[in-house]
């Protein structure tokens, strides 16, 4: 019975009267929950609602993608182009970053890269200056040497090759060297076409444009 547990008011406990300015005054201090956080990820940033749900289920880590993205807009470029890959940063930089926290233990807040040098990277691969692949490897040294994505990309010389001349010569340079595969890939073998990709960008230590050598590829085996 409910009187078995003593449910009485409390006689010590003075009526607690709240005022609209202390309402007032905890809502302008409070930060975004999670839901409305969610919801403007989704609205501004286009994600879908299980990637913002992903990025908004820690407090540190939903704020450090928020300054990355932030970030990311303010550096000189095409910003549409930044806008129409908000998806695409965003899938690269919450794995990347996923998975160095996992790999070494330590906390979002910990992280060497901060958001603003995390947005000048996924910025380079946005405007083609860096594969995928390359970036992964500039990452990785970000993590580890703190340095600047900018200046790890000249130093290394890894700007990715968009030149049309140079990328026709080392797709003709592949074909000649491996006209089994040419022929295999003409007699229906779509897996040789791969293989001519793989060998084309083993070719240009990874830093061929890949879009572009596939078209190159596809246009000089069918023509």
């Amino acid at each position: 019975d409910a009187m078995d547990y003593r449910y009485f008011p409390d006689p010590d406990l003075l009526p607690l009267a709240i005022s609209e300015e202390m309402i007032i005054s905890v809502k302008s201090t409070m930060p975004e929950l999670p839901q409305v956080l969610r919801d403007r990820f989704i609205r501004e940033y286009g994600f879908p609602e299980e990637m913002a749900y992903v990025l908004t289920s820690d407090r540190a880590r939903a704020g450090h993608f928020d300054q990355f993205w932030r970030e990311l807009l303010l550096l000189p470029g095409d910003r549409e182009e930044f806008l129409s890959s908000s998806v695409q940063a965003a899938n690269w930089a919450m794995i990347e970053i996923g998975t160095m926290l996992n790999r070494t233990g330590v906390s979002i807040l910990e992280a060497p890269i901060s958001p603003k040098a995390l947005a000048k990277l996924v910025a380079r691969l946005i405007d083609g200056t860096i594969s995928h692949k390359i970036a992964k490897e500039i990452f990785a040294d970000m993590w580890s040497s703190g340095g600047d994505a900018d200046q790890i990309i000249e130093a290394k010389g890894l700007k990715q090759i968009s030149d049309s001349g140079a990328l026709e010569k080392i797709v003709d340079e592949v074909l000649a060297a491996n006209s089994k595969s040419v022929e295999e890939f003409r007699a229906g073998k779509a897996k040789a076409f791969n293989a001519l990709v793989g060998q084309a960008m083993k070719a240009s230590k990874g830093k061929a444009n890949p879009a572009q050598i596939n078209e190159i590829l596809k246009r000089k085996l069918t023509s």
